[in-house]
């Protein structure tokens, strides 16, 4: 920050230097400590769906492969699975917000002002009208467009990083944490999970808290790819 800023939008809010510090302090810490729980809990839930899906681990495999300098940039299919992954298990499975006035909701529903309104993306990950029949299936192609780019869709309609002014300002942070552990890991090792089970039919047993987690956490044996 330039420390002889005397004037802009800044300077009306943070009249001095140590103000915009903390300012930026703050920032800091939130995008850490608020990222650590949810982006361990949706890698977990990530590396459980590639080994029910052994032909989208194989694509990402393959992916990640291709890129041996670790630039994820790139890297459309693995975005997709990660994507797919927190639509089926959201980091925050619930959430909601109190209303500071009247309002009236663009279906018409009034809200009163100190009213909570509340929302989960898991049950709208898991909604038929919203993701086709296939919408209890972990399916990574259904973010890739024709032309091979990821297609992302309204916030909306995937609120796992929430909509709005109030959306989460990790996101893209987020997304390159995830890319980078899951390329590292993929690009040499192959993953046995030993508990619990890796099948779509039978999916682990999980608490619902302020996060998503697995209970007993998840098992596996790394295994160096040839």
């Amino acid at each position: 920050m330039d420390e002889e800023d005397g004037g802009g939008e800044l300077a009306a809010i943070f009249p001095t230097s140590e103000a915009k510090r903390r300012l930026l302090r703050d920032v800091i810490v939130s995008f850490v400590l608020a990222g650590k729980d949810t982006t361990t809990s949706a890698l977990t839930w990530f590396f459980w769906l590639l080994a029910a899906n052994p032909r989208c681990e194989q694509r990402v495999h393959d992916e990640v492969s291709r890129s041996p300098d670790g630039d994820v940039k790139g890297m459309r299919y693995l975005h997709a699975a990660l994507t797919e992954a927190m639509r089926l298990y959201p980091p925050v499975p619930f959430n909601g917000r109190v209303a500071v006035a009247d309002d009236v909701l663009p279906d018409g529903t009034k809200v009163r002002a100190g009213w909570f309104a509340n929302y989960s993306a898991y049950a709208m990950g898991r909604m038929e009208k919203l993701w086709g029949e296939n919408f209890l299936e972990f399916v990574p192609e259904r973010w890739i467009g024709d032309d091979g780019e990821f297609v992302a869709v309204d916030a909306a309609r995937y609120p796992v990083f929430h909509v709005g002014p109030r959306a989460c300002p990790g996101k893209e942070m987020a997304y390159v944490q995830m890319k980078t552990v899951a390329a590292a890991v993929l690009r040499r090792f192959r993953l046995n999970v030993l508990a619990p089970t890796a099948s779509m039919e039978s999916p682990p047993a999980y608490e619902m808290t302020g996060g998503m987690k697995i209970i007993g956490g998840l098992h596996v044996h790394l295994k160096i790819r040839d």
